[in-house]
């Protein structure tokens, strides 16, 4: 075999469309590829089966911060079906999070999305992550904001389905803010 690999038998060119190329060689899977995955997951899956198999997880990695101090979050959603999955949203705003039931910290609405309905899609397996961040003030005004004292806080995070927390598309976790001199 290596005698092949030394002697350049195996010609690589990406002008020509019968010489294998480097992206054949990937190792991600390519069936189920050709497949839309909005059309597949709306005609084939039942709207349970969706709301299902796709989880949504919050997690801090302490539970106590002092006054001041940004809260780092991370949110962790998993398709665990081995099928494409779209779940329709309220609108192209696919997912939001709160601080005690504030929207992003803010007791004034921050945007207002269009009326037209959007689709989270996850493909077969998929972990969808991302990383936030709460500086530990809420927004009451326009151009105001104040910190927050000490006191238990709940950071959450839902998609943007009607009843998500029913469906279980949505998680929350509590973290402390306490003054620098209790911190422990």
């Amino acid at each position: 075999m290596r005698r092949i690999y030394e002697s350049e038998a195996l010609h690589r060119d990406d002008e020509d469309a019968f010489s294998p190329s480097e992206d054949e060689r990937s190792g991600r899977l390519q069936s189920f590829r050709w497949i839309n995955a909005s059309l597949f997951s709306r005609l084939l899956v039942p709207h349970r089966l969706r709301s299902w198999a796709v989880s949504v997880r919050i997690e801090t990695p302490r539970e106590e911060y002092p006054v001041g101090t940004a809260v780092p979050f991370r949110i962790t959603m998993k398709n665990a079906l081995p099928i494409p999955i779209s779940i329709r949203t309220a609108s192209p705003l696919l997912w939001t999070w709160t601080v005690d039931g504030y929207p992003e910290a803010s007791h004034v609405p921050v945007y207002r999305p269009p009326e037209t309905t959007g689709a989270f899609r996850f493909d077969r397996g998929e972990h969808k992550r991302f990383s936030k961040r709460w500086r530990g003030f809420f927004r009451v005004s326009e151009t105001e904001w104040e910190r927050a004292g000490p006191g238990t806080y709940r950071i959450g995070v839902e998609l943007n389905v009607p009843n998500a927390a029913g469906k279980g598309l949505s998680d929350e976790t509590t973290v402390r803010i306490v003054p620098e001199s209790l911190r422990g």
